[in-house]
């Protein structure tokens, strides 16, 4: 099937045995998941089980591989990936974002010198309406309203929660269908920690479609309402949070009791 074609779609998201290789190492081993609209999913893990790299296969950073040639560096996937019914595999990663699909990666990735205000307009960089970006920012600002008055700061002298703050921001400012975020808690304070999970509640609750990657299983499962559980590669466990919390492997393995 051309990767124009649409089809027939129940759920906003298929990931259908996908393989993710750096090399000839498999990150990922046939994963298959889905999401549906206005859901909000967890993929939960040790580090190193493969779940950034699901992450990364579905925005385009990790492309599709074709034929036997492929970037040792970046990485190659195989299995099918669809949203909305269409085929992403073969679309590059700011056709991706066009569609909807936006991901603010693990570590922030601001531009340290630009301004708070400049690094949000990075975000909306596929709107060409200046009122329209005006409006976005706006939004984004009555999320995160501690940003209002740090706007002419510079990126790097914000503290680490102020950051994370501007980099899911950033991606309100695409205004996505389906937000990813790769780790948003590492490294933050519990205060901060428990702060930005509010602000990501609420993102959900006002309608856009959110998979959450995240170590810190039980901020995850607090949060998201279905989970996926992975280890070296696999999806080993799925279902309702609320069932994956009282799951004694799930205590045991990641959740310390």
């Amino acid at each position: 099937m051309p990767t124009w074609v649409r089809r027939s779609y129940k759920r906003m998201l298929e990931l259908i045995n996908i393989w993710v290789y750096y090399d000839k190492i498999a990150a990922v081993r046939d994963l298959s998941l889905s999401v549906d609209k206005g859901d909000f999913v967890t993929i939960l893990g040790a580090n190193g089980a493969g779940k950034s790299s699901t992450l990364n296969a579905i925005s385009g950073i990790v492309k599709a591989k074709k034929g036997k040639r492929h970037s040792k560096t970046e990485g190659h996937f195989k299995g099918e990936i669809y949203f909305k019914g269409e085929k992403l595999n073969g679309l590059t990663a700011a056709k991706i974002a066009s569609r909807g699909i936006i991901q603010v990666p693990e570590g922030r990735k601001l531009f340290p010198l630009l301004t708070v205000r400049e690094n949000l307009q990075v975000g909306a960089y596929l709107q060409k309406d200046k009122i329209q970006m005006q409006r976005s920012l706006e939004k984004a600002l009555v999320v995160f309203p501690d940003l209002k008055d740090r706007l002419r700061a510079k990126a790097r002298e914000l503290s680490g929660g102020q950051q994370q703050m501007v980099a899911i921001a950033r991606g309100l400012m695409a205004q996505p269908e389906m937000l990813l975020l790769d780790e948003p808690s590492l490294g933050l304070s519990p205060v901060l920690r428990q702060h930005l999970a509010e602000r990501i509640k609420e993102i959900s609750q006002e309608g856009t479609t959110v998979v959450l990657v995240e170590q810190n299983a039980r901020l995850g499962l607090m949060l998201a309402s279905y989970g996926y559980v992975v280890e070296n590669g696999k999806v080993a466990l799925e279902g309702k949070t609320s069932d994956l919390l009282n799951n004694e492997d799930v205590k045991r393995a990641y959740l310390g009791v």
